[in-house]
């Protein structure tokens, strides 16, 4: 199955580069794209499991699903998310 979300605090290469890394390490989290225009993520999953493990990891890093809660402490994760994917790039 393939999902695309609209995620929060998405802001440069350096979150898209975290993003793609993280996501692509899980099992069965597959063809990872940040779109960084549209503030989206699309990934292929195998099941329900998958999707939500994936999801939970993007609130994780800093980069919440639109229409979730998006504290201080989020905004401040991504941007350590952010400064980590630079480094790695």
């Amino acid at each position: 199955m393939k999902t695309t979300l609209n995620i929060q605090n998405l802001k440069c290469g350096g979150c898209a580069n975290t993003i793609i890394t993280r996501l692509e390490d899980l099992k069965h989290i597959n063809n990872v794209i940040v779109d960084n225009d549209n503030h989206s993520v699309s990934f292929s999953y195998e099941t329900e499991n998958d999707y939500d493990e994936a999801k939970a990891l993007l609130s994780k890093l800093g980069y919440p699903a639109e229409g979730e809660l998006n504290p201080i402490t989020k905004k401040a994760k991504s941007f350590v998310s952010c400064a980590v994917g630079r480094i790695n790039s």
